[in-house]
């Protein structure tokens, strides 16, 4: 059988699915650094596990899962707090000294990769049992999922840039705090990995999170005056 469009729906959807969440990472990291390198470091991620996969895919199904999802969980929680932290002080900031810009954390640009790395993760357990059956249809279905995924991003890289720079941190490390808290409960519970339905727990998740964050974030702030300038 030279096309199997079962075989290729199948690769093309679980790209599309996992590649979809990276690109949210991708795009929030984006909107608040200003910087393409936010795309580059999610590529990096997706790249390093999906080249892999499509040329020896037996290799990276032996990765052990577990450690790989753990490792995530842990680096997404570690900044994901961080940047809730960071979210506070750009309200501060603009609530009482004037809004400044603050540098972005590179730490969590790296955090990207991880997201990036995790993700195709998951399509690649699945993408390991594809490509046996019909290499050229789950190849072009992964092709088509990352052309969907690619062009999507593009599309809306436009529009996240005019959310302020304080929402747009409180929306990342929502995405951080959901990616770990749904990593973590992958490892605890393996069976939550093999239902189909399994992503969409990441929609209650993040709506969650993102509300504690900017809860915590723009609590009230207690306005500083400036005292009265020294005589000369």
């Amino acid at each position: 059988m030279f096309f199997d469009a079962g075989i290729f729906l199948a690769a093309s959807g679980i790209t599309t699915l996992e590649l979809v969440e990276a690109a949210a990472v991708g795009l929030a990291l984006y909107a608040d650094s200003g910087k393409a390198s936010a795309f580059i470091y999610v590529a990096a991620g997706v790249l390093v596990v999906l080249v892999p996969t499509i040329l020896v895919g037996g290799l990276v199904s032996a990765l052990p899962e577990l450690y790989v999802r753990l490792f995530g969980g842990v680096l997404l929680l570690y900044f994901g707090l961080r940047l809730t932290r960071s979210a506070r002080r750009s309200v501060v900031i603009s609530k009482t000294t004037g809004f400044r810009s603050e540098a972005f954390e590179k730490g969590v640009m790296y955090t990207g990769f991880s997201v990036g790395a995790v993700e195709a993760f998951e399509a690649a357990i699945v993408l390991v049992g594809l490509l046996p059956e019909n290499f050229a249809s789950a190849g072009i279905g992964i092709m088509v999922g990352t052309v969907i995924v690619v062009i999507s991003t593009y599309v809306l890289k436009t529009q996240v840039r005019k959310v302020k720079q304080a929402n747009m941190k409180v929306v990342v490390a929502g995405l951080l705090l959901s990616f770990s808290t749904f990593w973590f409960g992958e490892t605890v519970f393996p069976l939550l990995s093999e239902q189909q339905a399994s992503d969409l727990v990441l929609i209650p998740l993040f709506a969650v999170f993102a509300s504690s964050v900017y809860w915590f974030a723009n609590r009230r702030v207690t306005a500083v005056h400036p005292g009265p300038k020294e005589q000369q």
